[in-house]
């Protein structure tokens, strides 16, 4: 298992605001995408001078997580599992989802945090 990326993933009910507050640290929009999942949401990829990421996305509740984008999807999955993370427990949220050009899912880590799990399809070859 290989990690790509490790950045933080803010899920919040007004994602402008949030996006506004790091462009104003001095982080630009790198990548968005759009029509994600059942709930199509907007995942908005920022990225400062310095080279640090973070993700915005809007959603129905205001929480952070870990997203973790890795080489090898399944392999990353079933260390994590062996290792006590979970699936959560809202069926929605417990499925992995694919956007045309990634696959991700979230995992609960024994102490309760949350991690996203992505793999970009162009990584795979």
């Amino acid at each position: 298992m290989k990690i790509t990326s490790f950045n933080p993933l803010i899920i919040t009910r007004d994602p402008e605001a949030a996006i506004q507050v790091f462009e104003e640290l001095g982080f630009v929009r790198r990548h968005t995408k759009e029509g994600i999942g059942e709930t199509n949401v907007t995942d908005v990829r920022m990225k400062s001078p310095d080279g640090f990421y973070v993700d915005v996305a809007g959603g129905d509740g205001e929480y952070t997580m870990i997203r973790m984008n890795v080489d090898d999807f399944d392999e990353t999955i079933e260390f994590l599992l062996a290792h006590g993370f979970r699936k959560p427990r809202h069926e929605r949220a417990s499925k992995t989802v694919d956007t045309g050009s990634s696959q991700y899912t979230m995992l609960v880590s024994p102490t309760g945090y949350i991690m996203a799990i992505s793999q970009h399809f162009r990584e795979r070859d």
